[in-house]
């Protein structure tokens, strides 16, 4: 059976950076292969080859638009409100120490 598996990607171009995901359909107890990332990134839209096997960078084949893709690995997406929780911690009564 098949399950979902997200990937995360951050894209280079210049002094830009976006975060991107896609999708990889991966078979239970099994991890992407660097052949699974480039295919999620070329159903993205992307002409890619790989530049580094170890950290799962990309190069665009087309150098007249020269960019990265960096896959984040164990990438935890900030489900928090930092707004909110700053504002939280200001009603938190402080104690002093005796």
């Amino acid at each position: 059976m098949k399950k979902e598996h997200t990937v995360y990607f951050k894209i280079i171009h210049g002094t830009e950076t976006k975060m991107l995901t896609g999708l990889i359909y991966l078979e239970e107890n099994t991890q992407p292969t660097v052949q699974d990332y480039e295919e999620c990134l070329k159903q993205c839209g992307h002409d890619v080859r790989i530049e580094n096997k170890e950290q799962f960078i990309f190069r665009s084949n087309n150098p007249a638009d020269d960019y990265l893709i960096d896959v984040l690995e164990n990438y935890k997406k900030n489900n928090k409100d930092l707004h909110a929780d700053h504002l939280a911690q200001s009603f938190v009564k402080k104690t002093t120490f005796l």
